[in-house]
């Protein structure tokens, strides 16, 4: 990879190139049979404790509790601050499915907003007037609940100070975005409460998992008994509200250690493959790279394209790159495109379904190796070639 720096080593032609495949090494298997032997293979046990404590300090705020997914952190988090029937919950539109329905799962419901064009983030400037027009409209708004797309954090410098002055806390979906920063600020570390994902395409796998972050003692301790079936402490199972199956197993939480440890060095090498894109895509007037300025944790790198000045869509990018056994996906379909969420209340500006239709995710994995890579950027160049 000209340019690059990064060593070419092996011959990788004959496998597909996943976008995002798991990253394990002999370091997740040792951890994980030591579990095994412990007899901690329940929802409790020593790398269960150290796992979350461990997320803790990663994320800069006191508490984190395990969970089974990053679905289960947003619903318990989205709890934590009352959200439920007759509520509203502001969701960027521009996320994945887990998003809204988390808030589904409460009984509030999904108020659509756009993101900024430049970073796929929730926009600011548009949240100021929606939480303005809600207020005066008399919505009860029980939080803002932002996402990292990509593993880009969002703008929370500006979005921190608006949502205060409605009085409305930020619920932070930080499923994608675990060891990026916003103005040395660690992700996680925003909300009220975050979500991290550990779901297995996600920066670090625990093959499915996720954790609740928070400063807040109380909904800490809240998540905690409700992720436990909602159990009062006695002798006998005694329970006196609903609770969820969501606490993480031992073991997991085994694999998840070994991923943190492992972490930085992951981030360092999406970092790499995201710099040998920008490389690339530098020379083609019309494209760009989604988050440029502020790529966090380079989880997924995306090109934006705009077919009148390229000559080409992103779709026809990904058909050549899918002839080729190279995965690619769209950029998110809108929250507010989808089925499920027909005539939800939406605070349109066109950005999100602009990203969706000219918007294309490329492989960013950590265990991609160097042949691997270089195959990818040889076709597309090749695709380049043919349209210049």
């Amino acid at each position: 990879m000209k340019g690059s720096g990064m060593a070419l080593v092996g011959t990788e032609h004959h496998r597909s190139v996943l976008l995002s495949a798991p990253d394990i090494g002999e370091l997740e298997q040792e951890y994980v049979l030591a579990a095994l032997r412990s007899g901690w293979v329940a929802p409790a046990g020593p790398d269960l404790d150290l796992f979350e404590a461990e997320i803790a300090r990663r994320a800069g705020v006191p508490h984190a509790v395990a969970v089974s997914s990053g679905t289960a952190a947003l619903h318990l988090a989205l709890e934590g601050v009352g959200a439920g029937p007759g509520d509203v919950v502001v969701v960027p539109t521009l996320t994945f499915a887990a998003t809204a329905n988390a808030v589904r799962y409460t009984g509030a419901t999904p108020v659509f907003a756009d993101c900024d064009p430049a970073t796929g983030n929730l926009d600011p400037e548009l949240l100021s007037g929606l939480l303005a027009t809600l207020d005066a409209e008399g919505a009860r708004v029980r939080a803002v609940l932002t996402v990292d797309v990509y593993g880009s954090c969002a703008d929370y410098r500006r979005i921190l100070p608006v949502c205060e002055r409605h009085g409305v806390p930020v619920v932070e979906d930080a499923a994608e975005s675990l060891g990026a920063e916003h103005d040395g600020r660690p992700a996680g570390s925003f909300g009220r409460a975050a979500a991290f994902s550990f779901n297995g395409n996600k920066i670090i796998t625990t093959s499915g998992g996720g954790m609740l972050v928070t400063a807040d003692t109380g909904l800490a301790d809240r998540a905690r008994y409700l992720a436990g079936q909602a159990r009062l402490p006695a002798e006998h199972y005694e329970h006196a509200e609903v609770g969820y199956n969501y606490r993480l197993s031992n073991v997991l939480a085994a694999l998840g250690r070994a991923q943190l440890c492992r972490l930085d060095a992951m981030i360092a090498r999406r970092r790499a493959v995201r710099a040998a894109y920008a490389e690339v895509f530098a020379a083609v007037d019309g494209a760009r790279l989604l988050a440029a300025d502020q790529p966090g944790n380079c989880w997924l790198t995306t090109v934006v394209v705009d077919p009148g000045r390229t000559g080409w869509r992103a779709r026809e990018l990904a058909a050549h790159l899918r002839a080729r056994d190279v995965e690619t996906r769209p950029v998110f379909k809108p929250m507010h495109l989808q089925p499920l969420h027909a005539g939800a209340r939406t605070f349109l500006s066109g950005a999100a379904e602009d990203l969706f239709a000219n918007g294309l995710v490329l492989p960013s994995g950590s265990a991609l190796g160097d042949d691997q890579i270089r195959r990818v950027l040889d076709e597309i160049n090749t695709f380049l070639g043919v349209r210049r």
